[in-house]
C-alpha cells in the first residue's frame, strides 16, 4: 500500500531540513511551539502535574484520570523523540486518548533527555517511575492489578528495556508492554533489516537520519550492543510481560519491531504484532486524528482487556 494520501500531502508541504549539525535546543523549541492550546485538548476527569519522588531523584510526571472511580489500572507512558526530543507537553495529545480509550490512569514521564543527561539517566527515570507507581499505589488509587508500560519510538525502546530490567530485578508487577513503532536495534545495520532499505527515503523519517538523530543518546554512553539500549539483542526473552508491538508499513524500523514480536512469541511470551498499512514512523503522535490510525488506541484497549 502506498503512503496514506493525507500523510503524503503533509510531508510534501514540509520545508527542507536545515543543513549542518542538529541543534537539540532549537528543535525542542520548535516542537513546543506546535503544542495545542489547553482549550483544544481532549477533556478528561482530571489532569495533574506532580513530582514523583523516586530512588533516582524527583521526576516530573503528568497523571491523566479518565473518569471518577474508586480505583484504576495504571499505564506508565514514555514519550518518543530519539531520546533528546519530546516532553510532557509535546505528547499530551497521545496520553489523553490513551487514558480515555483504555479507562486506565495514565502516568506520563518527563524523563531526562540526552545529551545533557548521559545514559542511563532517561531509562533510570522511566524505571523509577514504574516502581514509584507500585510503591505509591494507594495515593494513585491503583487497583494493584494492571500496571502497563507503553511508549512510542524511543519511548518504545524504554518500555521494552524497563520491562526487561524489571524482570531481571525480580519486579514482576508489570502486566503489559505496549510498543508503538519502537526503535529496538540502535546499530542501524541496513543489511539486517529490509525495511531500512525499502523505506530509506520519502516517508518522513529516513534511514540516513537515524544515526545523527540518535547520536546524542549513543554519544552519551548508550552502547548499541547493550540489550537495555537495543532490546532486540537480549538473548533470553522468556518471562517478559505480554506485548503489543505496533509497526508502520513505511517505517525504516518496521522490521526490527516485528522481529522482536516474533522472538517474544518464540520465547513463549504472548505477543501481538500489528502493522498499520499506509503509515510511516510517528503516526501515533502525528496522524492519530486519521480514523484508521486512531484505531491504535482501541486496539490498545482491547489488548489490555479493557474492551
Amino acid at each position: 500500500m502506498t503512503l496514506h494520501p493525507e500523510i503524503a500531502e503533509f510531508l510534501a508541504s514540509l520545508p527542507a531540513p536545515p543543513e549542518g549539525p542538529l541543534d537539540p535546543v532549537a528543535m525542542r523549541a520548535a516542537d513546543e511551539a506546535h503544542v495545542a492550546p489547553l482549550a483544544e485538548r481532549l477533556p478528561l476527569h482530571a489532569v495533574d502535574d506532580v513530582t514523583a519522588k523516586t530512588a533516582v531523584g524527583e521526576i516530573p510526571v503528568r497523571i491523566y484520570t479518565p473518569v471518577e472511580a474508586d480505583s484504576y489500572g495504571v499505564l506508565v507512558y514514555f514519550h518518543g523523540g530519539a531520546f533528546f526530543l519530546g516532553s510532557l507537553e509535546t505528547h499530551d495529545h497521545v496520553a489523553r486518548p490513551l487514558a480515555k480509550e483504555t479507562g486506565l490512569k495514565v502516568v506520563s514521564v518527563g524523563y531526562r533527555l540526552a545529551p545533557e543527561a548521559a545514559f542511563p539517566a532517561g531509562l533510570d527515570d522511566c524505571y523509577a517511575v514504574v516502581r514509584w507507581v507500585a510503591e505509591e499505589g494507594t495515593g494513585l488509587a491503583w487497583d494493584g492489578e494492571t500496571l502497563a508500560v507503553a511508549g512510542d519510538s524511543s519511548g518504545g525502546t524504554f518500555a521494552a528495556a524497563v520491562a526487561a530490567r524489571a524482570h531481571d530485578d525480580g519486579f514482576h508487577r508489570i502486566t503489559h508492554q505496549i510498543l508503538y513503532y519502537p526503535s529496538l536495534d540502535l546499530d542501524f545495520d541496513v543489511d539486517r533489516y529490509a525495511s531500512l532499505r525499502e523505506n530509506a527515503v520519502g516517508y518522513g523519517l529516513e534511514t540516513a537520519g537515524l544515526k545523527p538523530f540518535n547520536a546524542f543518546y549513543l554519544d552519551s554512553g548508550a552502547d548499541p550492543a547493550d540489550p537495555l539500549v537495543s532490546p532486540v539483542k537480549r538473548t533470553d526473552l522468556t518471562g517478559l510481560p505480554p506485548a503489543l508491538v505496533v509497526t508502520a508499513e513505511h517505517d525504516p524500523m518496521r522490521d526490527e519491531g516485528e522481529l522482536y514480536g516474533e522472538r517474544l512469541r518464540e520465547a513463549g511470551v504472548e505477543a501481538t504484532v500489528s502493522r498499520y498499512e499506509g503509515a510511516g514512523h510517528g503516526f501515533v503522535q502525528h496522524f492519530s486524528w486519521i480514523p484508521e490510525y486512531h484505531a491504535v488506541f482501541t486496539q490498545t484497549r482491547d489488548f489490555l482487556g479493557r474492551g
